[in-house]
């Protein structure tokens, strides 16, 4: 036996040769696992992530930058109040040992002082009273954008789920009032936070100190945040269009390479169905080395093994009604005969005549119905582990029990080693083919004779093997007493004591459970010795 290796798929193995060198029915193993090996899994998964990962990472690098951004912003801030501080400090603190802050220097100095048009500076005193304020200066005037228009009511179209702008203003003073009531406990304050208009501000509070005394708050903002913000949104658009992109190149791919072939099975599937076709032609498909490959190759297989199942069925039911009209015909010469012969002697040899046909057609009719019921059990029984020790130690010792004085005898020949013998299969289905083996081994041997059982390990394999002591098989029929009612007896042997089904259910049980069947002669120097026939069941 020799196996052929499909070459478009290394792993799977599609069908075995005969004895004779014929191909047997495909069998395809799949081998990879559902997630692991699966290449079509893995480029979903990728393709899929692969857009994602693009858009987090861009989302992530910008969002790292405006915290940076922001940071550097309130560094920048906190080193410039601090030299504000200390030359308000130096210039308008006055009264020792009760240092106070005098309000219109310290208001003057910071009118003197250079404040960027998008910075705000404020000054605090100690009672928390605004002493100046850099946007309401003398010599400033102050830029700022016009509001959106706003509805009837005072509302603007950009008010919705930021509420009314008399809320936002009370919010924004709080939130002030707060960062500078924490300035005057001595600590710097800076943080993010939003001002009346809505807009974000980094905002950083630096306490006025003499010495240990507290005598006010500098209060420093920068409204460029936004400004930021909505830049970096804006770069954030590249990334997202490169992740557009991918994900509808990932689309495409998966409909180029999952949904088109998988119609295209479908199509060709239909096309089998309506044109009765032997099998589904798509060979690009078939080589491919994934899922989708696996999935036509599968089809193909299966398409033949129904048409090869389609074939035997016809050829069943001709070979059937081949061997039925045999013993009619038979049956219909003797009754006519019959009605002619008056003698008693010829007439009682015309009734054994029919006697032995009509047991002939109920012995054809048994086992025809056998055979055509054998897919029916084959698919109801659930495969068990089989012991094929056990099982052929306790067959041989059946026959030795029920047999005659003249039958073969039956010796197992145990295996020399104590490894395990099991297979999982079907024990009646199985059981029955070990039977037809002895039965047909015992029919062949000589009044007296042995036929003997044994069992053992060969690789991957348990093979079982029934030898006789009889004439043996022609070598031109070691594959033809397999085939379906072929009943070639020895010389001098009764006719038709046997539908020659045998055998032929043996093969089918054994080829369903994955296994081998084969004969061979066994020879005593140039002597034929006997047949031997071989079971090979794949081990548990």
């Amino acid at each position: 036996m020799a196996s052929v290796i499909d070459t478009a798929n290394p792993k799977a193995t599609i069908s075995d040769t005969d004895a004779r060198g014929r191909i047997a029915r495909p069998r395809v193993r799949l081998t990879r696992s559902w997630f692991l090996g699966s290449r079509l899994t893995g480029l979903i998964v990728v393709l899929n992530l692969l857009g994602l990962i693009i858009l987090i990472g861009g989302a992530l690098l910008l969002n790292e930058s405006r915290q940076a951004l922001v940071r550097a912003r309130e560094d920048s801030l906190s080193l410039q109040g601090q030299l504000i501080a200390n030359v308000i400090d130096q210039t308008a603190t006055v009264g020792e040992p009760n240092p106070a802050l005098e309000p219109d220097i310290a208001s003057g100095v910071l009118q003197g002082l250079f404040i960027p048009h998008s910075q705000r500076a404020r000054l605090y005193d100690v009672e928390g009273r605004l002493l100046a304020d850099s946007f309401l200066v003398a010599d400033h005037v102050e830029i700022k954008p016009l509001p959106p228009p706003r509805r009837a009511g005072g509302w603007s179209v950009f008010d919705l789920g930021r509420g009314s702008p008399a809320k936002r203003s009370e919010a924004a003073r709080l939130a002030l009032t707060r960062e500078v009531a924490r300035a005057m406990t001595g600590i710097p304050v800076a943080n993010l936070r939003v001002d009346e208009d809505g807009h974000d501000v980094v905002s950083v509070s630096i306490p006025l100190r003499h010495v240990r005394a507290v005598l006010g708050v500098l209060t420093l903002e920068a409204g460029d945040v936004d400004t930021i913000i909505a830049a970096q949104r804006l770069a954030l658009i590249p990334f997202i269009l490169v992740a557009f992109g991918v994900a509808l190149l990932s689309s495409l791919l998966l409909i180029q390479l999952i949904a088109v072939p998988v119609l295209r099975l479908a199509r060709a599937a239909d096309r089998v169905r309506l044109s009765r076709a032997r099998t589904i032609d798509l060979p690009d498909l078939a080589e491919r080395k994934d899922e989708v490959g696996d999935l036509a190759r599968a089809l193909g297989a299966m398409t033949q093994a129904l048409f090869d199942r389609m074939v035997a069925i016809e050829r069943f039911a001709a070979d059937v009604s081949h061997e039925l009209r045999n013993p009619m015909t038979s049956i219909r010469s003797a009754l006519e005969t019959l009605e002619l012969v008056t003698d008693e002697a010829p007439r009682r040899r015309l009734a054994a005549i029919l006697q032995h046909d009509v047991e002939r057609m109920d012995r054809l009719i048994t086992d025809i119905s056998n055979a055509s019921r054998l897919d029916a059990e084959l698919a109801r029984d659930a495969p068990l582990l089989m012991d094929l020790r056990r099982q052929l130690s306790d067959l041989c010792d059946f026959y030795n029990d029920t047999g005659g004085p003249d039958a073969a005898r039956v010796r197992f020949v145990p295996p020399a080693t104590r490894d395990a013998l099991s297979v999982v299969g079907r024990e009646g289905p199985l059981g029955q083919v070990f039977r037809n083996l002895i039965d047909n081994a015992r029919s062949f041997s000589p009044p007296g004779g042995e036929v003997r059982v044994s069992v053992r390990r060969q690789g991957p394999e348990i093979l079982v093997q029934v030898e006789d002591e009889g004439p043996g098989i022609p070598a031109d029929n070691l594959e033809t007493v397999f085939e379906r009612f072929y009943t070639a007896r020895p010389k001098g042997a009764a006719f038709g004591g046997n539908s020659g089904l045998g055998l032929a259910i043996a093969r089918q049980i054994v080829e369903t459970h994955g296994g081998r069947i084969w004969a061979h002669n066994r020879l005593d120097g140039d002597r034929v010795a006997g047949a031997v026939f071989t079971v090979a069941l794949p081990i548990a």
